[in-house]
């Protein structure tokens, strides 16, 4: 079906958003970006194009989970060096049906040849790091899209893939960012497939070109062919054939056949045998507010055991970024990373103590270790399983590497959607780091993701590799209940840094009164005093960043603490979406980041 943007729309948006005054954020109520409301519906994402395909789905009828799809599918188009079909996600819905939160496990597992044992006798014990087929995971993106369709949604692929596939096959203006990124990752040019897509007549594209991936079209129409194709067995049989051609069909034996050539690990079974998993969330209650999280193979919990330390604090009486309020923030993130890294992973393959690590007495205990006037360096696992009756004391090894610059880097995308009926969706979908492996999958048009680098080669180590595992990834979503009913979704991009920037935006928003969008805007920090997620694990003791808008009299504060501070760019920290919803009047305020390419809409 042929679809059409509307181009003045959005050229609407930007005039109006670049006439309004660049003032700083803060109590004074002003933002550099409006404050966008709605009666009926919201979208937030990392790029507007994504942002209006999902608002016309609502628009047409479609639901939050038709939407989100759809949404999400452009995006991996016009964000391609982020996220796209090749990718992994985790996503957090709201059901308002059942008044029931999910939590759906799109992570990629590592291929059954991959061992640690392979690694060490033929990769020198060490795993790329986000580059070529062996960091790659099994992508799990569109066995995603089928659940959401199947389970909640109302429309079909070809409905919600038709804008996709118009820009991958009739183009979009590329964007300066993406355009950097494609000349800056050069292991693309190592790749005869990679540089197909991405340097087609020899040349990489430049800013306001016209960037097409006929491949990529092909492959989305393949996965609407099967499902036309099957369409007489009904909407549930065609939703289903179109997923079985990707995990079971020819796509999945194309991509087993150019695996196997290119050296890669993955075989047909690989893909044949991968579920996404719909599973219970993790949550505690914070004030009056349940905050949600994604429980498995997702770094989202570190957010929840840093907020059951920080409740113990009156953060309102601090005051938004003084220096006490960064201090003990920063303080606690790094307690609850260093339990993320001894307890955190694959809850297929390990137990994690969620009872203690999510309990008042742990919390208590934790919070003990906090000194208000001294920035720690070490990092410091608690013994959580203590807490939870019937569980044995956990002996993990540790698995990281201190040096001057550690290598944090990674990026995804985000996309988050609330409809009429207040259900909610918060999808964040990834490549891990740009392009992912870097290898373009055969003709395919698409890269895997490189999750399988945040592996450890240490066995016993709860986010150790092993085949068919998932590894534990940076991936989360936020999703929060008031009182029982919808109230807000979170979400960021940033590699380790995304629990950090969701925990600052909803602290923002229910400690400081903050509307979403000065929520996102307001001057952030970040920390990364704990072990990186990208393998070697490296971890900088006492790091503390913040944007240089933190006075300074704070920095000069929080530098007498100890802490190594590491003073960034204005609008640095941070590429933030989220949407809440009034509890008294009904209204949606959606934000979008000012930082990065994010845009906002609601009616």
């Amino acid at each position: 079906m042929k679809t059409q943007f509307p181009i003045g729309l959005l050229l609407c948006f930007w005039l109006v958003s670049a006439a309004l005054p660049r003032a700083q954020p803060g109590h004074s109520g002003q933002a550099r970006r409006p404050l966008i409301q709605g009666r009926h519906y919201a979208v937030s994402s990392m790029k507007p194009e994504a942002t209006m395909v999902a608002e016309r789905v609502l628009h047409a009828g479609g639901n939050a989970f038709d939407a989100a799809v759809a949404g999400q599918a452009a995006l991996g188009i016009v964000d391609a060096e982020l996220n796209g079909i090749g990718g992994d996600a985790v996503v957090l819905i709201y059901d308002a049906s059942s008044k029931h939160v999910f939590s759906i496990n799109c992570e990629g597992t590592a291929p059954r040849l991959a061992t640690i044992d392979w690694y060490k006798a033929n990769h020198d014990g060490t795993l790329p790091n986000s580059d070529t087929l062996l960091s790659g995971t099994v992508p799990g993106v569109i066995d995603c899209w089928y659940i959401l369709l199947d389970r909640w949604g109302t429309k079909s692929f070809a409905d919600v893939l038709a804008p996709a596939i118009e820009l991958a096959e009739e183009g979009f203006p590329i964007g300066q960012r993406l355009a950097e990124n494609i000349v800056s990752s050069k292991q693309l040019l190592g790749y005869p497939s990679s540089v197909r897509v991405f340097y087609r007549n020899g040349q990489a594209p430049v800013a306001g070109s016209i960037f097409r991936n006929p491949d990529l079209a092909r492959t989305l129409r393949r996965l609407v062919d099967a499902e036309r194709q099957a369409a007489a067995s009904g909407r549930r049989a065609a939703l289903r054939a179109a997923r079985d051609r990707f995990y079971k069909g020819d796509i999945a034996r194309e991509m087993a056949r150019f695996s196997e050539k290119s050296g890669g690990l993955f075989r047909y079974e690989d893909f044949a045998s991968y579920t996404a998993k719909v599973e219970e969330p993790v949550s505690i209650r914070y004030g009056s507010y349940d905050v949600f999280k994604n429980p498995s193979a997702s770094q989202g919990p570190t957010e929840l055991f840093l907020l059951k330390m920080l409740e113990g604090y009156d953060l309102t009486a601090m005051g938004h970024n003084t220096a006490d309020y960064i201090h003990v923030s920063a303080e606690a993130a790094k307690l609850a990373f260093a339990d993320r890294e001894k307890y955190l992973g694959d809850m297929d393959f390990i137990r994690i103590p969620y009872k203690g690590l999510l309990s008042e007495a742990y919390g208590r205990e934790r919070r003990a270790l906090i000194d208000q006037q001294r920035a720690s360096v070490e990092l410091r696992p608690g013994v959580a399983e203590r807490f939870e009756p019937g569980m044995e004391i956990l002996e993990r090894p540790e698995d990281f590497r201190v040096v001057r610059e550690p290598d944090h880097d990674g990026d995804t995308s985000y996309i988050g959607v609330v409809d009429r009926e207040r259900n909610m969706v918060s999808f964040t979908p990834s490549l891990h780091s740009l392009f992912g492996t870097k290898v373009v999958m055969a003709d395919l048009g698409f890269s895997f993701n490189c999750r399988g680098d945040y592996f450890s080669l240490v066995p016993g180590h709860a986010n150790a590799l092993a085949p068919g595992k998932r590894p534990r990834s940076t991936l989360q979503s936020t999703l929060v209940l008031k009182e029982g009913r919808p109230a807000m979704i979170l979400g960021s991009p940033g590699a380790d840094d995304q629990v950090m920037r969701t925990l600052q935006t909803f602290l923002n928003v229910v400690e400081f009164g903050m509307n979403i969008q000065q929520a996102i805007e307001a001057p952030r920090w970040s920390t990364r005093s704990f072990p990186g997620s990208t393998f070697p694990h490296t971890m900088r003791p006492g790091d503390l960043g913040v944007e240089d808008r933190i006075p300074e009299p704070v920095r000069q504060a929080l530098a007498a603490r100890g802490h190594k501070l590491r003073v960034v760019g204005p609008w640095t920290l941070g590429e933030n979406a989220g949407i809440v919803i009034n509890p008294l009047s009904g209204v949606l305020t959606a934000g979008a980041d000012p930082r990065v390419d994010a845009y906002a809409l609601a009616w």
